[in-house]
């Protein structure tokens, strides 16, 4: 795992946006697509909106959710409501490259089956996404991967659905499907995610950010989540 310490959370969501406009030249170049699946959070939204800066190849760019809240379609709570908005209204990726998870099926376990198969179409089988962006909650969470909850452990498949947390249930993807990507993203700003990333750094499996594989990760964290790591904490 690597680690960039910025200096806040407008740095670390410019710094984010260059890297993925980077893998996404890269491998737009190497494999015609660049598929990425990214997280929500305040910094991640502003970090979809700087790229809108970057240099990418956005006609071969598509865009996977890592997680979704079940709610009404746009509803405030939804990834995809400020996901859309962060990038549709800011830079030219054509509408149809976002793949929303289906969170309005009938039949969530059918719903993930059928993202999963939508995952396979972009990346192959067994799906390997170029970059997955994630999150890390003051609770360890990571996606909507939640302490205590059964799809921790779900590892036959690439997507499933959580119980409620915060009151709603989630769609997310599992461990397996995170672990196969040829780059993790972590970005992790406030002073309230100090323990939580050092933990994480750790490795610490009590936590589930820490169970994620650490071979292809980077993190970017600003000065507040990373105190615990600076020299003298």
């Amino acid at each position: 795992m690597k680690i960039e310490v910025l200096a806040d959370a407008d740095a670390v969501a410019r710094r984010a946006a260059g890297l993925i406009a980077s893998d996404a030249r890269t491998a737009a170049g190497a494999r015609g697509r660049f598929v990425m699946a990214v997280s929500g959070g305040h910094t991640p939204w502003a970090m979809l909106r700087a790229l809108a800066d970057e240099d990418v190849p956005w006609a071969k760019v598509h865009v996977l959710q890592v997680d979704e809240r079940v709610a009404p379609e746009g509803d405030v709570e939804r990834n995809l409501t400020q996901l859309t908005a962060s990038l549709l209204e800011h830079a030219p990726l054509p509408p149809g490259n976002i793949h929303p998870m289906p969170v309005d099926a009938r039949d969530l376990a059918e719903g993930a089956a059928r993202y999963a198969a939508t995952l396979r179409a972009l990346s192959g089988t067994p799906p390997v996404v170029d970059l997955v962006h994630l999150g890390l909650g003051p609770d360890g969470h990571t996606a909507s991967l939640v302490p205590r909850d059964p799809v921790l452990d779900v590892m036959s498949a690439d997507v499933a659905v959580a119980g409620p947390y915060q009151g709603r249930k989630r769609m997310t993807l599992t461990y397996p499907a995170i672990d196969r990507a040829r780059r993790v993203l972590w970005v992790v700003t406030g002073d309230d995610k100090a323990v939580m990333l050092q933990r994480l750094v750790n490795a610490d499996r009590a936590i589930p950010g820490g169970r994620v594989e650490q071979d292809c990760a980077v993190v970017f964290a600003d000065r507040g989540a990373a105190q615990k790591l600076l020299p003298g904490a």
